[in-house]
């Protein structure tokens, strides 16, 4: 996997969510603190996922790349400071519930998948069954998600079975290949090209209006499916070149808002709000123009974007969209692009 790299601020990386711990003193466990630490974890995890779910499949039509998807996350106690501790907290025997089911997905419209409801099986398999580590392990959760897709896409969807011996169906639909990862810490925002990991720190978490939020997820995933961290790998990481993915980042925020129904004018609010209040300076700039200057970038695209919208019912960035670079090759897109 490539280095991810860091967008909006510096934050350390981490795989698993807010942890459980154990007190190392013998205390008793507060566990209606944990339980709310958890629930407070996940709400943030909701958002996330209900607006990166939403954007992954309102532009599914122009991206790339696409792959099926349910809109279902799921959570492994394996992956907490204190495994143990995390379980009983959710009144859990094994080790595997739902975190999240995006709104508006199949997961979602099932009503199968409530919060923390514990399941043991993926199609024929119990993933509590496979090993992980004593704690803070989030391999084993990794692999049930690469299960999880690679049953959608050699099956065309999967039942998952629950521990009360209920199971339930889902059936796929096409996204943009992106997964979406919330940091139990940290106020980064990055994009890997098959990930956007946000931090539970980044100040947009406190934007109480969607497509503001939206916004945020809407450039780091722009980074993913305009093949940014491919195209950096290519070419070399120097600031120019990150300038100009940045910039094009920035441009397409707007046109993947509008697909998902938001005002794509909330990607200038964005940046006005963000860029006022968190100014990165000198250092920061070396990869990032200044945030006014990112706000007129966007700005500037929202009315071809809106006379799209207005005409076609869609705005198709793999036609109307002009391009900072060349996917293929070095900086300079050919003439007309």
């Amino acid at each position: 996997m490539h280095a991810m790299r860091a967008l909006w601020g510096t934050g350390l990386l981490l795989a698993a969510p807010l942890s459980a711990q154990a007190d190392t003193a013998g205390a008793p466990v507060d566990f209606a603190a944990e339980r709310a630490a958890i629930a407070r974890y996940q709400d943030a995890d909701q958002r996330l996922q209900d607006v990166g779910w939403h954007l992954a499949r309102s532009n599914a039509a122009f991206c790339p790349h696409v792959v099926p998807s349910v809109g279902l996350q799921l959570q492994d106690m394996a992956s907490y400071g204190d495994p143990a501790i995390a379980r009983a907290a959710l009144g859990l025997t094994g080790d595997f519930a739902v975190q999240t089911a995006a709104r508006g997905s199949p997961a979602a419209l099932s009503g199968a998948f409530t919060r923390n409801r514990e399941i043991v099986r993926l199609e024929r398999f119990d993933p509590n069954q496979w090993p992980a580590g004593p704690a803070m392990d989030w391999r084993r959760l990794a692999r049930s998600h690469d299960h999880v897709e690679a049953m959608l896409a050699e099956h065309g969807g999967i039942a998952i079975g629950f521990a009360d011996g209920s199971e339930a169906r889902l059936v796929p639909v096409d996204t943009c290949a992106t997964r979406f990862e919330l940091m139990g810490a940290g106020d980064t925002a990055v994009a890997d090209g098959a990930r956007v990991v946000i931090g539970i720190e980044f100040p947009a978490f406190a934007y109480r209006d969607e497509p503001v939020f939206a916004a945020l997820v809407a450039h780091e995933l722009a980074h993913n499916v305009l093949g940014h961290d491919a195209w950096l790998d290519r070419n070399g990481r120097k600031p120019k070149r990150v300038r100009r993915i940045e910039r094009e980042a920035d441009r397409l925020a707007p046109w993947l808002l509008a697909n998902a129904g938001y005002d794509p004018a909330a990607a200038v609010e964005f940046m006005n709000r963000w860029g006022t209040a968190h100014d990165g300076g000198l250092r920061f700039r070396r990869n990032h123009e200044g945030w006014d200057e990112r706000a007129a970038a966007m700005a500037a695209e929202v009315p071809q974007v809106a006379a799209l919208i207005a005409r076609e019912g869609q705005a198709d960035w793999r036609v109307h969209f002009r391009r900072e670079i060349d996917p293929a090759g070095g900086l300079a897109p050919k003439a007309g692009r």
